[in-house]
C-alpha cells in the first residue's frame, strides 16, 4: 500500500469492542490485525472516533493501547465519547486518546472526505 494521502482525510468510527460482530475473541483478533496493517501501510486516517462499546478499546486493560498510542503519536486524532465513557463507568480509565463530545465526533465527520465504520 502506498504511503500517500489515501487515508489522510478519512475518519474511522469504532462502535464495538473490536472489529465486526462476532465473538469478542474474533473481534479483538481482527482489530489487532487491522491496527498492525494500518500502521505498516504508512497511510493513516485523520481521526478515529470511539463511541458506544468502542470506548472499551481505549481504556485500562485494553489489549490495543500500545498500537493506538503509536497511531496517536503519528498525528491521528483519537476522539473518545465522554457520554459513553460515563454510561459505562469508564470515565477515569482512558489511557489513550482525548475525551470529547458528540459535537467533536460530528465535527471530525463533517471535515472528512470519507467515513468508515468498523
Amino acid at each position: 500500500m502506498s504511503s500517500d494521502a489515501a487515508f489522510s482525510n478519512t475518519v474511522i468510527l469504532l462502535t464495538r469492542n473490536g472489529m465486526g460482530s462476532g465473538e469478542t475473541e474474533l473481534q479483538h483478533d481482527l482489530f489487532a490485525k487491522y491496527l498492525r496493517l494500518l500502521i505498516e501501510s504508512g497511510s493513516l486516517p485523520a481521526a478515529m472516533c470511539f463511541y458506544t462499546d468502542g470506548v472499551r478499546l481505549v481504556v485500562e486493560g485494553s489489549p490495543f493501547l500500545e498500537r493506538l498510542a503509536q497511531i496517536q503519536e503519528q498525528g491521528v486524532r483519537l476522539i473518545v465519547c465522554a457520554t459513553c465513557l460515563n454510561y459505562h463507568g469508564l470515565l477515569g480509565e482512558v489511557r489513550v486518546g482525548a475525551i470529547g463530545s458528540m459535537a467533536d465526533i460530528l465535527e471530525a465527520q463533517l471535515k472528512a472526505d470519507k467515513v468508515i465504520t468498523l
